[in-house]
């Protein structure tokens, strides 16, 4: 991909962070008011540390995306607080996957019913993005990923790609949803500049072991990782090139894995954009 096409990129960027204690501090310190915060959610500790980490991220003047995973909502009275909640906290965009929790605390045990609920509720965010897996999902068949990103696509406004590293799998997949008609524009999901050990581990936790698999199989990758700023991200943007320059692709931005390294992510981006001119 060429400096112009990276530097857009860069642009329309989102960094995804953990709701951690210090995560506040860490965005207020490093995170540039234009660059959109996405908030996980954990199986473990339920919504609640999202929904307030998102509001008040939300009143420092932050564009804020809360993953509202379907399986941590007991129900529609539930979801309707959940709503109500980040509406009046000034959220338009929310992030609905499935979830991890098992069993699901409540009705909902996949993110399609959700969407259409909040379709039913009269639409009330402007942006609702939905998953997609370039890799394997382990428990999902990936022709049950694909029809599953067509069922929504009528509720959803985007597409956030799982974590992948090998730019043949993410190419192919983007090519693969675009002959299926998904045509919701697709936000590449992209490990920050982290260290080897911490991508490993969070990798493995968050259901991407084929991407493990991949680092393990490629020992020039793997050594890359294990040396201080041996990793670079724009390298798979490079690689993908061929799939990300057609248009027809329709990547509308990068969404940043950052493992909470947020001033690491954030000190990465500026200086690329400086090297690219931008």
């Amino acid at each position: 991909m060429g400096a112009a096409g990276i530097r857009a990129l860069l642009r329309s960027v989102r960094y995804e962070v953990l709701p951690a204690k210090a995560t506040e501090d860490k965005v207020l310190a490093h995170v540039p008011r234009d660059v959109v915060v996405t908030v996980t959610a954990s199986p473990v500790k339920g919504l609640e540390p999202t929904l307030d980490l998102a509001g008040r991220l939300a009143g420092h003047g932050y564009a804020v995306v809360p993953h509202v995973p379907a399986r941590l909502l007991r129900d529609d009275a539930h979801l309707k607080e959940v709503v109500d909640r980040l509406r009046e906290a000034g959220v338009d965009d929310v992030f609905v996957p499935a979830g991890d929790a098992d069993p699901p605390a409540g009705a909902y045990d996949g993110a399609l019913p959700v969407l259409r609920r909040l379709s039913e509720l009269g639409g009330p965010f402007a942006h609702v993005g939905v998953t997609g897996y370039p890799e394997s999902h382990p428990l999902i068949h990936d022709d049950v990923t694909v029809q599953a990103m067509w069922d929504k696509r009528e509720h959803a406004t985007y597409i956030v790609s799982n974590l992948c590293f090998d730019p043949r799998v993410l190419g192919d997949w983007i090519a693969r949803i675009r002959r299926r008609d998904v045509r919701l524009p697709v936000h590449l999901g992209v490990a920050g500049p982290v260290q080897r050990a911490k991508l490993l581990s969070m990798a493995t936790k968050i259901g991407v072991g084929e991407s493990t698999r991949f680092l393990t199989k490629h020992a020039s990758w793997f050594l890359r990782f294990a040396t201080p700023g041996g990793y670079a991200p724009e390298r798979l943007l490079t690689r993908t090139e061929e799939t990300l320059d057609v248009p027809s692709a329709g990547v509308a931005g990068l969404h940043l894995f950052t493992f909470n390294q947020i001033a690491e992510t954030e000190r990465w981006r500026r200086a690329l954009l400086e090297r690219l001119g931008g």
